[in-house]
């Protein structure tokens, strides 16, 4: 695919939440599909006809175990946050259909134990995962998403440490 036709796509609907323990860390897993090095906040798409809080307790379930009665939501974005694949990406992900996302994002308190943490789930997204400080968060990131994941910590700046 050519730039422009990248340019051209559509961006994929999809929520990310921001787990937060009592200490104020943030829950990130390593992928493990690809960038071995590569940790994030638990992510998804928003399935036809859910609302994005649906989709962010649902993801967040699927992903690492942790139920809704585990989390208050403190908070969520109101705007819709897009980032751009890198192009040598786009044609592998979504069968090239999208040249991104664009994620509504839900700040979340977890209120439950580590122990509750279950990452072996039906499809594993992570092969580990840990508590970041949230200051480490960005670095720790694929550097095509730490754009967004700048702008998520500005629109939760009042709720963090």
């Amino acid at each position: 695919m050519t730039p422009e036709e990248i340019a051209k796509l559509p961006y994929r609907r999809c929520v990310g939440v921001m787990l937060m323990n009592a200490e104020g860390e943030v829950f990130v897993g390593q992928r493990n599909d690809r960038h071995h090095e590569a940790w994030q906040m638990p992510q998804g798409g928003v399935d036809k006809g859910e609302d994005p809080r649906q989709a962010a307790l649902r993801e967040l379930r699927e992903e690492t175990g942790v139920t809704p009665d585990l989390v208050e939501i403190v908070a969520e974005s109101d705007d819709w946050l897009p980032y751009d694949l890198p192009h040598d990406i786009v044609p592998n992900i979504w069968k090239g259909r999208f040249r991104g996302q664009e994620q509504k994002w839900f700040l979340m308190r977890f209120l439950g134990r580590d122990d509750q943490v279950k990452i072996d789930t039906e499809h594993p997204e992570f092969t580990t995962w840990k508590w970041q400080a949230v200051d480490q968060l960005v670095d720790r990131i694929v550097p095509f998403k730490r754009q967004v994941y700048e702008q998520v910590l500005k629109v939760f700046s009042a709720h963090l440490g």
